[in-house]
């Protein structure tokens, strides 16, 4: 697998692309992009989804080789996991994190390409508000499985923070880390004012693309002369030497993100496991919008899908549904712990929230193995995703665990050496 070796050049193309390439994003000093994205309409680029491998497109491309992956045994695609850390009722953080240490070495184990951790804030059921300090416990426990954030909201945090923790992750873990950035602020209006500070605006996210310039030229260290930032390092990063750098991805449930990811010819993850309305609509935007770039010759899509697989289809059944419960309540403002099977079933659901917990389940692929793979083969069919991202949300941290194993047994993924 090739490091983006060429990282100078390969950010210096993006930078400059954010600055000019997908529609008009005007600077904030030479070379670095801010304010609004339009433009890479439909026909610019690659109109399908491919999985061609380096050289099996417009042509080799520098870093390719770090995005696509392998589909391994009868899976479609690729496979990976989302890990959102979920903390059950009667369970602890601490447990949920060792959790994901074993989902990692499983998912490694197996064949599957990539563990991706999500950022979130003030939900009691989620441990994942510091994706870059997860990941660099994962990378310890682990040696070959590419590792990233799906994603880093980047509106919550200054660019060079960023810079230097993917930086320093990227150290860690040579080759192994994706950078995914999401521009939604992962939590509620007062919870993202408190992390942001008095400091900054709510309309933060309306900056991302000045903010993904900005971090690209950090990860970079090429601001031009007489940019404030010229003499600001990120470190680790390039003024101490030669460095790879993380591949970025764009994150997003809608279609913002999907036209901008392809104009800048980055790589997409669409968010179908809470959005499924616009999975189709937004990968369509993301083909018909691509630019071949310095990191993709062709469009990758991955998609995350909520999907658990167990050993029977009222054990499956029983598990989703707290996960769906945990959401009916976050919705309702209530967050809480996950609950366990047995609330779930024993909860009092008004007819309306019987339509909400129902129409959320509908989006979950579960059941036996056989039909969660029968699910996951429609839905790559469907969307032609390039990868699926597999997410297990239940309240006990060995049910996710099994749903990995029991998915990777039914498409045959071989068992890999340490």
């Amino acid at each position: 697998m090739s490091d983006i070796g060429d990282a100078g050049d390969t950010g210096r193309r993006e930078a400059d692309r954010a600055g000019t390439d997908s529609g008009t994003v005007s600077g904030v000093g030479p070379g670095v992009g801010q304010g609004t994205v339009s433009g890479a309409g439909p026909g610019a680029g690659s109109s399908a989804g491919s999985s061609a491998g380096p050289g099996e497109g417009p042509g080799e491309v520098s870093g390719e080789g770090e995005i696509r992956g392998t589909a391994l045994g009868r899976a479609p695609v690729p496979l990976s996991v989302l890990d959102l850390v979920t903390v059950g009722a009667g369970s602890t953080a601490g447990a949920s994190l060792r959790t994901s240490v074993d989902i990692a070495r499983l998912a490694e184990s197996r064949g599957y390409h990539r563990h991706w951790v999500a950022e979130h804030h003030s939900m009691p059921g989620v441990a994942s508000s510091s994706p870059a300090v997860i990941l660099a416990h994962l990378a310890a426990h682990t040696s070959r499985i590419r590792l990233g954030s799906g994603g880093v909201m980047l509106p919550n945090h200054a660019p060079l923070a960023i810079a230097e923790q993917f930086g320093t992750l990227e150290a860690l873990a040579p080759g192994r880390i994706d950078l995914g950035l999401g521009r939604a602020p992962g939590t509620d209006g007062q919870t993202a004012a408190a992390l942001r500070g008095p400091g900054r605006r709510d309309e933060a996210v309306d900056e991302f693309p000045r903010q993904l310039a900005e971090l690209i030229r950090f990860l970079d260290d090429d601001f031009p002369d007489g940019h404030p930032y010229a003499r600001v390092h990120a470190v680790p990063g390039p003024v101490q030497g030669p460095a790879g750098r993380p591949p970025i991805w764009l994150l997003g449930s809608s279609g913002f993100s999907a036209r901008l990811a392809g104009g800048l010819g980055l790589p997409f993850a669409y968010a179908h496991h809470f959005s499924p309305a616009g999975t189709l609509p937004a990968l369509d935007l993301y083909r018909q919008s691509f630019r071949p770039s310095a990191v993709l010759g062709a469009p990758y899509a991955v998609i995350g899908v909520a999907a658990l697989a167990a050993d029977t289809a009222a054990e499956a059944r029983a598990q989703v549904l707290t996960g769906a419960l945990s959401m009916l309540r976050l919705r309702s403002g209530r967050p809480g712990l996950v609950p366990t099977p047995e609330e779930a079933a024993a909860y009092p659901y008004t007819p309306l929230e019987r339509e909400f917990v129902d129409d959320r389940l509908a989006s979950v692929v579960h059941g036996t193995p056989d039909e969660v793979t029968a699910g996951l083969d429609a839905l790559a069919k469907l969307t032609g995703a390039d990868e699926l991202m597999l997410t297990a949300n239940a309240h006990a941290g060995e049910a996710r665990l099994r749903s990995y194993a029991l998915v990777a047994d039914a498409y045959g993924m071989p068992l890999l050496d340490a």
